[in-house]
């Protein structure tokens, strides 16, 4: 019975490590290890084996991950969503296993992850691609990766080193128990094994010139406001007017500390998502509010708030707030997260929770690259939930932005460690697209991130603050901006091809057994 339980202990183990590799926690590393096991658990395993240790790991990995989510809505939310989640991760697992039969079986096993992933961040409703490996690697040497080929190849070569890990383990551990006196090292083996650990490494070291954070266009000085909000939790927008009074104070407070000589004069203030979720359109107050602070600190400034047609789905939208024209731009959040901004099956859902009556009235996605020209700079926008999704943040850069704001309201989620998985998102996203990233955020963490990942200012947890910086502005494209999803669709392709091998090869074998 002990020796049965070793195998799914190792499983959710691994999938620990895993989760202990992500912010606030600085052990990137651990995903090393973390994949080795996963690949011990895996290595020649029948699919059915695969894909139960494979849930066991998806379990261990993004149980404690995603614990944010039922944060105010309790445990059945978070359990059902961590569930489904590993469903994805424990067929990936089974592509895995089949793979471990083939030569050079860590490079397709990575990018078999790679695919898994690519799917899961597009299905269901649009996909959900939080735990992507590749935003646990903030910290990590192999970070640079990133601006040659984004989250997918970052991710695929963190992969592969921790696959080529535990092959270069076993190798030493089948040259070690041959009993033979004439024994020699699997040269071939060996080298295998040791290229698909240096390989990522060098390859990582040699991105290093692509990271840069030199101020091709001038330096401009952003501002980024966190008014805080009244209260934590899911009613916190129930005080919405006290959330926009926060910011405004805020941010008139900043023009007194400018006057002061205390700060620097701003070229354009971020207010973050829902800063103002009375829509000021159509709520005279809400206007005259923002028009006083926007004046007062006399500089373009990005407002978050909530449009309210008469008809039809309700909008997540930022504004560009011109502190004589007033608001002259509009982007609408193009991604809007199920079950939080909309609800999927609402009745449906309802079975299993009240808490969807809470969302009465859905949001709609918008249709438009989010690209304000902010006093001459150009910034691309990425509101809260589409930081995690390659394209809308890429389509910023490449729509011309030489700076990316990511506003966000992480109220809803209190103290948990979501803020911080987010944050490490944008600065990968910083490397990936070689641009300067400051995220304003309603209750924090706000942060001003340069274009090498680097965070060089940010605000504590609930608690109203103002960070102004000068922050470099860049208008090159790295390589994983030309590229686009290009390198994702190598990966997939050649994980396709490893499968399809394996199944090949299987059936041959089979066949030449039954002759």
């Amino acid at each position: 019975m002990l020796t049965r339980l070793v195998a799914p202990v190792a499983a959710a183990l691994s999938g620990l490590l895993l989760y202990a590799s992500f912010p606030p926690r600085p052990l990137w590393w651990l995903v090393l290890p973390g994949f080795a096991l996963l690949a011990r658990c895996l290595y020649g395993r029948r699919a059915r084996a695969a894909f139960g240790l494979g849930f066991l790991a998806g379990l261990g990995f993004l149980l404690p991950l995603l614990s944010w989510t039922g944060e105010e809505v309790g445990a059945l939310p978070w359990v059902a969503l961590a569930t489904a989640e590993a469903l994805f991760v424990a067929v990936t697992c089974v592509g895995i296993a089949l793979v471990t039969r083939l030569p050079l079986w860590p490079v397709w096993g990575a990018a078999v992850w790679v695919l898994g992933e690519a799917v899961r961040a597009r299905v269901p409703f649009g996909g959900f691609p939080w735990g992507k490996i590749a935003f646990g690697q903030a910290d990590s040497v192999f970070l640079p990766l990133a601006a040659v080929g984004g989250t997918p190849v970052l991710g695929f070569a963190v992969v592969l080193c921790g696959f080529g890990l535990y092959e270069a383990v076993r190798q030493f551990l089948t040259y070690r128990s041959t009993r033979d006196s004439t024994r020699e090292v699997p040269r071939r083996g060996a080298a295998i094994a040791a290229l698909t650990v240096v390989v990522p490494v060098t390859a990582a070291l040699a991105a290093l010139p692509l990271v840069d954070n030199s101020a091709q266009d001038g330096t401009a000085t952003a501002a980024a406001i966190q008014g805080n909000v009244p209260q934590l939790g899911l009613d916190f927008n129930a005080q919405r007017r006290a959330v926009l009074d926060n910011h405004a104070r805020r941010t008139e407070q900043l023009a007194e500390d400018v006057k002061a000589g205390k700060e620097p004069q701003p070229d354009f203030v971020l207010w973050p998502e829902n800063s103002s979720d009375l829509d000021p359109y159509r709520n005279d107050d809400a206007r005259e509010v923002i028009d006083r602070a926007v004046r007062a600190i006399g500089a373009p400034t990005v407002i978050g708030s909530v449009l309210t047609p008469d008809t039809g789905k309700l909008r997540n939208t930022l504004i560009e707030w011109d502190p004589e024209r007033g608001p002259v731009a509009t982007y609408d959040k193009r991604h809007v997260q199920p079950f939080g901004e909309y609800i999927p099956m609402r009745s449906f859902v309802r079975l299993f929770s009240s808490d969807v009556d809470r969302v009465r009235r859905d949001f709609g996605p918008g249709d438009k690259v989010g690209v304000f020209d902010l006093a001459g700079t150009k910034v691309g926008l990425a509101t809260c939930y589409e930081a995690a999704f390659d394209w809308a943040v890429r389509d910023t850069v490449t729509g011309g932005a030489q700076l990316i704001s990511v506003p966000s309201n992480n109220a809803t989620f209190g103290r948990s460690e979501m803020t911080y998985q987010q944050l490490a998102m944008s600065r990968v996203r910083a490397v990936e697209h070689s641009r300067a990233v400051v995220v304003p955020v309603t209750s924090g963490v706000s942060a001003v991130i340069q274009p090498d990942g680097k965070v060089v200012q940010q605000t504590q947890l609930f608690t109203p603050d103002a960070l102004v910086a000068e922050v470099p502005l860049r208008s090159s494209l790295t390589p994983a901006t030309r590229l686009g999803t290009l390198p994702e669709g190598a990966l997939v392709a050649i994980a396709v091809a490893g499968l399809g091998w394996a199944v090949f090869r299987g059936v041959r074998v089979r066949r030449s057994a039954s002759a």
